[in-house]
């Protein structure tokens, strides 16, 4: 016959409660490694008190997750608002439009905001506060896995699931089967006085553990993203190449510690750009392929190889990997001077302005024109391409579909200086009108004309032409960017899911088993169980285990009275005589399960309800009732 108990207070359906560890001693103690939250108190006097106290507040795990939502909260300005080096002309329009908003945005540092020292702040405290909660509790942790699991409590009913019988076997033998069966499923067994103590569920604090240092992990190799990487932008026409030096790049940005040595030794030419569109369906127009096929080489003299580079698949030398990024057309374009001599013949990159490649740029003619005066000018156009023409009368000039089905350039024409001696930089892809005038039509009105391949424009006056070619070329843009922490940051990830999920998932639990010999010299076996948090998953277990182990010391027969103790029972009076009940099935079970007095396994006896008090012995197992 067996007995088993929940603890008072758990209810049918929830794993009861642990008791405090203060009442078990230091079998309920150490089952995780989190600091004990005390109440506050701050020292008298002294500033070594108050570094203490204040380390002890930046290490707690409160303190962590609170920084850690103010770095996510400190994080959006970033995205909400323009930053430098990433978006510098919408910068410039922010301080023409709102020039107090943007002496605001300077002045607390929003437009570099990963820069800032607010940032940097949050960043380098929360990197601090972890570090100093996680060393204290993996120098805990790992004296726990040395260790061994403790004793058992004295009294074994004041945990959550418990279960007893008595048997015929020794002690001794109960307790070597016990250890035996308890080190087959993995828990960490060993004998202590009477009784053996088990602990399995380690890796939840392992994971919890690997999930903290994940997080640090993952700061590290943002911090050196930011100060180490290195990032440009290179559109190229086909046939032209690139050499990774910083000359050769249209745009490049790079961290605080970057230096030019860093860059990678490689060079690349680009051969042939290929790029097909879905015709029909919901996805008409989205990209079927887009590939740039190129010839590479690494280092200063290295052989050429072939690649084929694609969105998803770039090329990587020694930790630098070449994106493909966008792609437009490049019209070429013949413009001739007033005695017909051809001045210039180049394919013009434009830039795409949407999904159907709708492009605008500029073209500028910087040598060789002069006027029907003989006087040196600049020319400069307003160029508007679209690969697919809706057709005359439609309105603006409008792609319908990026492939060139229908090509047709607009363009606008200008004379005078295009200002590029001045020494300020300018925008290859505009044009800087505030020294050049137009060209006027026979309406007075700018000089403008649509043009499809193989047609010309002819300047007012005679001041010469310019034709759109048949040929038209397409261009691919590359970025070339080296982030040194990305490996770091994907690999902290990645434990830091697993340790969460560790920490979530597995539940670190103890067990006892007690054997000794009773009054009546028969064996008296405990068993209990203790979890980390309240789970009924302890009762089922020890449930299991009580019965896998009543299979080798299997519940005593009750023993018959004497004839002289039946005589002086039959003596004395007793209350009335109450109709006998069936027996019931005999066997250990665990308590605090979901499946209330009935939810034991097969063949596991009864579930009685938790004791009045916690001092109330068990119910001895003679019999079968409840």
């Amino acid at each position: 016959m067996s007995d088993t108990k929940a603890k008072p207070g758990s209810a049918p359906g929830r794993g009861a409660s642990a008791p405090d560890g203060d009442e078990l001693g230091a079998a309920g103690a150490q089952l995780t490694t989190a600091p004990r939250e005390d109440a506050p108190n701050l020292p008298a006097l002294g500033v070594v008190g108050w570094f203490r106290w204040f380390w002890r507040q930046l290490t707690s795990m409160r303190v962590a997750l609170l920084l850690l939502l103010l770095l996510s909260l400190a994080a959006i300005p970033g995205s909400l608002i323009p930053q430098a080096g990433v978006d510098d002309f919408r910068i410039e329009d922010l301080r023409k439009e709102s020039p107090k908003l943007a002496s605001f945005y300077d002045a607390v540092g929003l437009f570099n905001v990963y820069g800032s020292v607010w940032f940097s702040a949050i960043y380098i405290l929360l990197f601090v506060s972890l570090i100093g909660c996680i060393l204290p509790r993996t120098w805990q942790f790992v004296g726990q896995l040395r260790g061994r699991p403790p004793g058992a409590p004295k009294r074994l009913t004041r945990l959550p699931a418990y279960a007893t019988w008595r048997t015929e076997a020794e002690p001794e033998a109960v307790r070597g089967a016990a250890l035996a069966l308890l080190r087959k499923k993995r828990f960490r067994a060993h004998a202590v006085g009477d009784a053996v103590a088990a602990e399995k569920g380690y890796l939840r604090e392992a994971g919890n553990l690997v999930f903290h240092i994940a997080l640090i992990v993952m700061l590290l190799a943002f911090a050196a993203g930011q100060l180490l990487r290195h990032e440009g932008n290179k559109l190229i026409l086909p046939g032209g190449g690139f050499s990774n030096t910083l000359t050769q790049y249209d745009d490049f940005k790079s961290g605080n510690l970057f230096h030019t040595d860093d860059l990678t030794p490689f060079s690349f030419r680009f051969d042939k750009f290929e790029g097909t569109y879905e015709r029909s369906g919901p996805a008409r127009g989205t990209p079927s392929t887009f590939k740039a096929d190129v010839t590479y080489s690494e280092g200063v003299d290295g052989p050429e190889k072939k690649r084929t580079i694609k969105v998803n698949e770039p090329l990587e030398i020694d930790g630098t990997k070449v994106y493909l990024v966008s792609h437009g057309y490049a019209p070429v374009v013949t413009v001739r001077d007033p005695r017909g001599k051809v001045i210039f013949r180049e394919p013009v990159p434009l830039l795409p302005l949407d999904a159907n490649v709708t492009s605008s740029g500029a073209i500028k003619v910087l040598d060789g024109y002069r006027n029907k005066k003989d006087k040196k000018e600049q020319l400069g156009f307003n160029a508007f391409f679209v690969p697919t023409f809706a057709g005359a009368g439609s309105g603006q000039m409008i792609s319908t579909f990026p492939a060139l089905d229908f090509p047709v350039l607009a363009l606008s024409a200008y004379h005078g200086s295009l200002g590029v001696d001045s020494g300020v930089p300018q925008n290859v892809y505009q044009l800087d009108k505030r020294k050049m005038k137009e060209f006027k039509g026979e309406d007075g009105e700018l000089f403008k004309k649509m043009l499809r391949p193989g047609e010309t424009m002819k300047l007012p006056g005679g001041a010469g032409s310019i034709t759109f070619e048949k040929e038209i070329q397409e261009w691919a843009g590359f970025q070339i960017a080296k982030e040194p922490g990305s490996g770091w940051a994907l690999t902290g990830a990645l434990a830091a899911i697993a340790g969460l999920a560790g920490s979530l998932f597995i539940q670190r639990r103890r067990v006892w088993v007690r054997a000794v010999t009773g009054p009546d010299g028969v064996t008296v076996v405990e068993m209990a169980g203790l979890g980390r948090s309240e789970s009924a998953k302890v009762a089922e277990e020890l449930s299991d285990l009580a019965a896998a182990l009543h299979a080798t010391a299997p519940t005593a027969a009750p023993t018959e009275p004497t004839a002289s103790e039946a005589s002086e029972t039959s003596t004395e009076s007793a209350p009335p005589a109450e109709p006998a009940r069936p027996a019931e099935p005999t066997g250990p079970s665990a308590s605090a399960s979901a499946d209330g007095p009935d939810g034991g396994k097969p063949g596991a006896g009864s579930v009685d309800p938790a004791p009045s008090t916690p001092e109330t012995p068990a119910v001895p197992a003679e019999g079968a009732e409840k």
